[in-house]
């Protein structure tokens, strides 16, 4: 996989797949949207709503995610409400609507939130030495007939949905560019909406193959959700950006301020945030300050390979 993603950074290294609505205004140049200009466009709402990736049960992340919650209150001076969405459309939808202020944003679906809701990503989670990332992963289970790569060929394989980095577009690009095989054509794709949902559909034999983010896996490996053995990792990537925290960007200059300063200030020891995701390998201990534009580079020229448009509809 890396030489594959050599090949594509090399292939589209003048992308920067720049396609923003045409409501946003990018004067500076670093692919996200800056602060409307007129004061009375921006917004200072007396709740501010959190979203976190739908990459798992809401619930369970709504209780992970309760003291940052209760931080960037006393930061902000603002009531925080968790939203629990039930998918990528529905969680960019909200913030193009206004509903949604602060976010974590998956992999694949960052362009789209940039280009098409105005979300500023500015952190990820990383360890103590500023690495960060996560890896595709393609997985079947035992009594799938599938040993390798190339036995995918003629069976149906559990993708998460069309937007997703890990569990679509990487995997589909790999198939493609590396072992001559297309969807439709040499395999059937299926979607399930949620990483959680492939990594159950394969551990239950539902789907003989799914593409995955490793994280995911391991998350539900550790609460005794799937057991190691129900499923088989035949191919690992190489990193990815991972999960992207940011703010709308129409927020006051002030408010946007606190907001970053509450992710950077947010004491991780002892919380629920370093229970999750400090058992990650490696651990995650705190939030790095990130750029867009280089980040997700790597992002956004898989999508120009796949022929995917960051355009708004």
């Amino acid at each position: 996989m890396k030489q594959l993603l050599c090949a594509v950074m090399a292939a589209f290294a003048t992308f920067t797949g720049s396609a923003m609505d045409a409501r946003y205004v990018d004067a500076d140049g670093d692919l996200v949207a800056d602060a409307p200009a007129n004061p009375s466009a921006r917004v200072d709402p007396p709740t501010l709503v959190f979203a976190y990736s739908p990459v798992e049960d809401p619930a369970v992340y709504a209780k992970v995610w309760d003291g940052f919650i209760q931080h960037l209150g006393r930061v902000t001076g603002k009531r925080v409400q968790f939203f629990q969405v039930q998918g990528n459309a529905a969680q960019i939808e909200a913030m193009r609507a206004g509903r949604l202020h602060v976010a974590g944003f998956n992999p694949g679906s960052i362009p789209l939130a940039v280009n098409c809701a105005g979300f500023v990503p500015f952190a990820v989670m990383a360890t103590r030495e500023d690495r960060f990332g996560y890896a595709m992963e393609l997985i079947t289970h035992p009594g799938s007939g599938i040993r390798k790569l190339a036995d995918i060929r003629g069976k149906k394989i559990a993708f998460t949905s069309e937007t997703s980095n890990s569990g679509f577009k990487a995997a589909s690009l790999l198939l493609r560019d590396k072992f001559d095989m297309t969807a439709g054509r040499d395999y059937q794709p299926v979607f399930s909406g949620k990483h959680d949902n492939s990594i159950l559909g394969v551990a239950n034999g539902h789907y003989p193959a799914a593409a995955i983010a490793d994280f995911v896996r391991l998350g539900m490996e550790r609460r005794g959700l799937v057991k190691p053995g129900q499923t088989v990792v035949l191919y690992t990537s190489e990193s990815f950006p991972t999960i992207a925290y940011g703010h709308a960007h129409n927020l006051t200059p002030e408010l946007a301020a606190k907001v970053r300063q509450a992710f950077f200030s947010f004491d991780w020891r002892g919380s629920a945030l370093a229970g999750e995701f400090g058992r990650s390998d490696p651990p995650l201990e705190k939030f790095l300050t990130v750029s867009y534009r280089d980040t997700w580079r790597i992002v956004r020229e898989i999508d120009q390979a796949m022929g995917v448009s960051h355009a708004c509809r």
